[in-house]
């Protein structure tokens, strides 16, 4: 049978940057095995399937693959399905007026809005269905830059040390001193998974040191076990670092932007966008959103 599928490119304004998503439409009727071997065709990041809906107030129900297992979350297949389900039913309105669009995933029911200003690439934001919570322990300083790549003094900056946490999916946070420091490191295959740990091991390395003028965290994603060396923009890890930036940051009460910087040393510049909403020194809410430049459409007999 066969089924359109569209390439997307999330967290970004630009073609050919950002973190590329497949999203396969119409997808009834294809079991979790046809999906994950779908996913590994695509060899992308993540692949959506996209299903009816089991309340049927809601758009649309999303599988979410990687090359090598599903997920029950993902941020930029949530931010990237979101527009093109907006554009595909409904692309004159959202020239005119935000529209909402409510995604059902593994982890629950997202609600997303989505915008489209003329001249300019949609976005979507939603609200994190899962506030970050810590995920227990984590190997020490030392373990971890042998596993990275990196030199011992490499690890931490101001209060910053390294920390587990998961808005869905759990990440181990490494924070590095330099820029120069992210772009030297390489996961060790032979002790990774080891020292990183957990059924998923996935490491998120951030810097306050940034490439671009406007961003605040310059990030890399390394999660060999799912298929992902290394990920252009993730936003799932960026959900998750609104604990980290609340734990060691303790910005004050009131609403607050990040914008995260990813994939630069993979030639795929990202941009994502993380909204705090503080009160009495606590995370109430949190956000992720950006921009999203179709790429491609086809049909793939399956």
């Amino acid at each position: 049978m066969r089924r359109k599928f569209h390439i997307l490119d999330v967290f970004t304004d630009t073609p050919f940057t950002g973190n590329p998503l497949a999203v396969v439409l119409d997808a009834q009727g294809l079991d979790a095995q046809r999906m994950q071997a779908i996913a590994r065709e695509f060899n992308l990041s993540e692949t959506v399937f996209v299903l009816e809906p089991n309340d049927p107030i809601d758009t649309a129900r999303l599988r979410i693959f990687t090359p090598s297992r599903e997920l029950p979350f993902a941020g930029h297949p949530t931010v990237g399905t979101a527009v093109l389900l907006a554009r595909l039913r409904a692309p004159d309105l959202m020239m005119r007026e935000d529209l909402r669009v409510v995604l059902e995933e593994g982890i629950g029911r997202i609600d997303c809005s989505v915008r489209q200003l003329r001249g300019r690439a949609a976005t979507a934001h939603f609200t994190l269905p899962q506030l970050p919570q810590p995920e227990g322990t984590v190997a020490d300083a030392a373990a971890l830059a042998r596993a990275l790549g990196l030199d011992e003094s490499d690890i931490g900056f101001d209060h910053h040390v390294p920390s587990r946490w998961s808005a869905g999916n759990p990440f181990t946070f490494v924070p590095v001193k330099s820029l120069d420091a992210a772009a030297r490191a390489r996961p060790d295959p032979s002790s990774f998974a080891r020292v990183i740990g957990g059924e998923r091991p996935a490491v998120y390395l951030y810097t306050s040191d940034v490439v671009r003028e406007g961003s605040h965290v310059h990030a890399r994603m390394f999660a060999p076990g799912l298929g992902i060396f290394e990920d252009p923009a993730t936003g799932s890890a960026a959900a998750a670092f609104a604990g980290v930036a609340v734990a060691y940051e303790a910005p004050e009460d009131g609403s607050h932007e990040l914008v995260i910087e990813q994939g630069f040393e993979m030639g795929r510049p990202s941009l994502i966008h993380l909204g705090l909403d503080i009160a009495g020194g606590q995370l109430l809410q949190a956000s992720i959103g950006g921009s999203v430049v179709p790429i491609s459409e086809g049909t793939i007999e399956a």
